[in-house]
């Protein structure tokens, strides 16, 4: 099994730390988008007793790009 090889990050404090600041980070996540989605299982003797789902989008909003709703949304 090999390493995977680390690249320097080459933004405008290249002696920084290597990796990823957390601000360039949440802007591509925000400009991409990114789907979260998870099960847990509460169980006692391998009965599910219960069960929680969580499936949430995460994206950003442009007031350039129109609503697809007639009428300004849901809310």
């Amino acid at each position: 099994m090999t390493t995977p090889e680390v690249v320097a990050w080459e933004g405008p404090d290249a002696g920084a730390p290597i990796g990823v600041p957390l601000v360039d980070l949440l802007d591509r996540v925000l400009a991409t988008g990114v789907v979260v989605s998870g099960d847990i299982v509460i169980a006692i003797a391998e009965v599910p007793l219960v069960r929680l789902s969580l499936h949430a989008l995460l994206s950003s909003v442009s007031e350039r790009v129109p609503a697809p709703w007639a009428d300004g949304g849901p809310l």
